[in-house]
């Protein structure tokens, strides 16, 4: 009994140390510096070798002008603990005076301590870079190598090179330490994109690009090639990728899987040119099936997202070829999806299609294999308006691999269903949740039926419009194009001026840019940007516009200025990166 009374009192005093805490914090967030100082020293009182409760007294005093306070207390502390990061914030209490003199001793003594005891480093860096004076930071880690080359803080050091402007060297050393011990490659990388996309000046990249071209010709180690096919991907210029990675697969010819890949990103990004050699070599080049049928699918699905009506019959001709060569198997089970979509949704013969999925799931496949093809079927069926049945399969996928990729894009898949049968209730529930899903595009995708539907909830509360615009929705995917077009002309007559209108506009221009019907997309396109220029569809209306101009009509000079009002207007647009990178092309820099 005395021991579970023991154990009571020894949670709520807990709890009550907890709470104390978070309220010390609620008076320092809210700038009430006088009741968080005094919350905190009855915090350090009851825990002395707390750091994180030392540093906010102090910040208190300081806050509260109290040098001379807080300073008997950082020197208290510095002859109980002996601790080299104390003489930063002694010097630091002094900067905040505006006494530089004595702020510049302390932190010299800071770095001394480094060169007596290196192993300090970490505590002294640390508080100098908290304390954001990182000439001194730098000047810690560099100490600390200086005296014990076995210390690594390259890293760190390319870090501090960068917030100091000095690109150059941040990009040598991040260099040195990537090749050094590649394990730490991808997360340099990470660093570096983050420069040329967000950071970096327009010198960044040539930079960069410069450095790395040096390397691989210096050092014939195809860890540079690697490198500088990762920096062409970074700028989306795939050809140039893929001379590097024919490089690598020269000296080492054992896989193309990187080539594959690379093949794959082309085709994201639409460059169908770059593909098509990409994935042409890999077909040259190996017998391996796997990579056969994974070169021969995106080869396939690209044809079949360009192809017109004409162009079906060679497609079917060549998916009845591929099939016969390698066989029915699950090594063949991406192209025999291929096809089942293709004959369902393009030839208009669904019947076919699922007697291919039917055959397919005869096959012994894994959980992810039999999940695509119930996914496929699902498709099929809501094709049909079959909305039920397809429904049950999306919820199969569901369930079947809770909190995968795979059935968040069949919880996306169950959305749309019911978006399309004007369930919009239900609809609105699943993208709501699905805006936070791990995977960026079934979350982009999410979000923008989201504000489809609530906005036009709110503008509606009939949704009459809501219902014919998910109409419109629901003959794009079944490819009934010129249905869908009528579909949402009529929506534009029927409801002028209304929410619903922009978002119509943008559909429409879609559709006629896919078919080529550049001028007519412009138009839609137009309209927005001049009637709901307050609206959220803007920044598409302008991007879109720009990128017919620049590259389907050869008109960059009327490219230019909608690029820049997106950099200018609207900085927060998925766009936005991708504008100025072109902006920065058509004006002529050097190097973006």
């Amino acid at each position: 009994m005395k021991k579970l009374f023991l154990h009571i009192a020894l949670f709520f005093s807990l709890v009550c140390f907890s709470q104390n805490e978070q309220l010390a914090q609620y008076y320092f967030d809210k700038g009430d510096f006088e009741k968080a100082k005094i919350s905190f020293e009855e915090l350090l009182k009851s825990q002395p070798s707390n750091s994180q409760y030392f540093q906010r007294t102090i910040d208190c005093y300081q806050q509260l002008q109290q040098f001379d306070v807080a300073e008997k207390v950082i020197q208290s502390r510095l002859n109980t603990y002996k601790q080299g990061n104390l003489l930063v914030e002694l010097g630091y209490n002094y900067q905040l005076q505006k006494n530089e003199a004595s702020a510049k001793m302390y932190y010299d003594e800071a770095i001394e301590r480094i060169k007596k005891n290196p192993n300090e480093v970490y505590g002294i860096a640390n508080s100098f870079e908290r304390k954001v004076l990182l000439e001194y930071a730098l000047k810690s880690y560099q100490t600390a190598t200086a005296i014990e080359p076995n210390f690594n803080f390259k890293y760190q050091i390319a870090q501090l090179y960068g917030q100091l402007g000095n690109t150059e060297m941040m990009i040598s050393t991040f260099l040195d330490e990537a090749f050094a011990n590649p394990q730490s490659s991808i997360q340099i990388q990470n660093q570096l994109a983050r420069f040329m996309v967000e950071e970096g000046d327009e010198n960044f990249n040539e930079t960069l690009r410069k450095t790395l071209i040096i390397r691989a010709q210096k050092n014939q180690d195809v860890f540079w090639n690697e490198y500088l096919s990762w920096y062409y991907v970074q700028q989306k210029e795939f050809g140039k990728a893929f001379i590097q990675e024919k490089s690598v697969y020269k000296r080492n010819p054992e896989s193309l899987s990187s080539i594959v890949n690379l093949g794959q990103l082309a085709i994201e990004e639409d460059d169908q040119e770059a593909a098509k050699e990409i994935l042409g070599f890999v077909l040259e080049n190996t017998k391996d099936l796997e990579l056969l049928i994974q070169a021969n699918s995106y080869l396939l699905e690209m044809k079949i997202g360009k192809a017109q009506e004409k162009d079906y019959a060679a497609i079917n001709t060549e998916l009845v070829r591929l099939l016969k060569e390698y066989e029915i198997s699950p090594f063949t089970l991406s192209l025999q999806l291929i096809q089942a979509h293709f004959v369902a949704f393009n030839l208009k013969k669904p019947e076919e299609g699922k007697a291919i999925i039917k055959k397919a799931l005869e096959l012994q496949l894994n959980a992810y294999e039999e999940a695509q093809v119930k996914m496929e079927l699902a498709d099929i069926l809501l094709y049909e308006e079959k909305f039920n049945q397809a429904l049950i399969y999306y919820s199969q996928i569901e369930e079947n691999l809770k909190n995968d990729a795979v059935a968040h894009e069949a919880s996306l898949k169950a959305a749309k269903t019911s978006y399309f049968q004007g369930d919009f209730v239900w609809a609105l529930k699943q993208f709501k949740e699905l805006k936070s899903a791990s995977t960026q595009l079934i979350a982009n995708d999410a979000l923008e039926y989201f504000l489809l539907i609530s906005d036009n909830t709110f503008a509606d509360s009939t949704q009459t419009a809501l219902k014919q615009f998910a109409k419109g929705d629901y003959f794009l995917y079944q490819k009934r194009n010129q249905e869908a077009i009528a579909q949402f002309q009529a929506i534009l007559k029927s409801f002028k001026g209304q929410e619903i209108e922009a978002v119509t506009l943008l559909r429409l221009g879609k559709i006629y840019e896919k078919q080529g019907e550049y001028n007519l997309a412009l138009s839609q396109y137009q309209n927005i940007i001049a009637q709901h220029s307050d609206g959220i569809y803007i920044d598409e209306a302008l991007y879109f516009s720009a990128d017919i101009y620049n590259n389907k009509l050869q008109q960059p000079d009327k490219a230019k200025p909608l690029y820049e009002k997106i950099i200018f207007n609207h900085q927060d647009s998925i766009y936005f990166v991708d504008a100025r990178k072109k902006y920065r092309q058509l004006r002529g820099d050097k190097e973006l």
